[in-house]
């Protein structure tokens, strides 16, 4: 806006859901669909986003440093050791939100991707396959056109599951991959949509490990 005796501020066009939050704003900004290629990172926000399930994702951001903290930074091979008294110490965790499924689920992620790496399956690799290796790039003018999941959310959810993994259901799954990029929404509107396009379309997999 201009004031009489001020300089100009010029707000900038975001994805509207958002909102005005600071950290909400940043996450948007510097992290939600930029493309991500290393498996234990893929992992890590795989967990995350399921902790979302009946809640809001700004709940979960807002925690993040808590997860971290409470799942050793959720490095599988520190998780698949966790017992049912780290269960029980996490469900005292004010850091996080205290719901035994979604801890246990942690640790039960952790198990699936350890055992897909000792059979020699590349978990980016995998993930990145349901969208053929590159980035869908999509050039939505309105929130309201953007999909809660698609095809291949849906095909992703039922592998996973079929792995293991569990709080993957279609719509945490398309929900993660816009964040992680292999799926670029962004509105065309927004002042982040040209630098995802232009990453989005220069990623390569190459040769993207756990």
């Amino acid at each position: 806006m201009i004031g009489d005796d001020s300089i100009t501020i010029t707000a900038l066009n975001r994805c509207g859901w958002c909102g005005q939050d600071p950290l909400y704003q940043a996450y948007h900004d510097e992290v939600w669909g930029r493309p991500v290629a290393d498996g234990q990172s893929l992992f890590a926000k795989l967990c995350l986003d399921g902790q979302q399930a009946g809640l809001s994702w700004i709940t979960i951001l807002r925690k993040q440093s808590g997860y971290e903290a409470a799942f050793a930074g959720f490095d599988p091979d520190a998780l698949v050791h966790f017992t049912d008294a780290d269960v029980e110490r996490l469900m005292g965790d004010s850091g996080i939100v205290r719901n035994r499924l979604k801890i246990q689920s942690v640790i039960r992620n952790a198990r699936a991707f350890v055992a897909m790496r000792d059979a020699g399956e590349d978990f980016a690799r995998f993930l990145w396959g349901f969208v053929g290796d590159k980035p869908l790039i999509n050039d939505w003018q309105e929130l309201a056109q953007i999909p809660t999941e698609t095809d291949e959310s849906r095909a992703m959810s039922k592998a996973l599951k079929q792995r293991g993994f569990n709080f993957v259901g279609p719509t945490i799954c398309y929900a993660f991959m816009q964040a992680t990029g292999l799926v670029m929404d962004h509105l065309t509107s927004c002042h982040c949509y040209q630098s995802c396009r232009d990453e989005a379309e220069s990623f390569h997999l190459g040769h993207a490990g756990q």
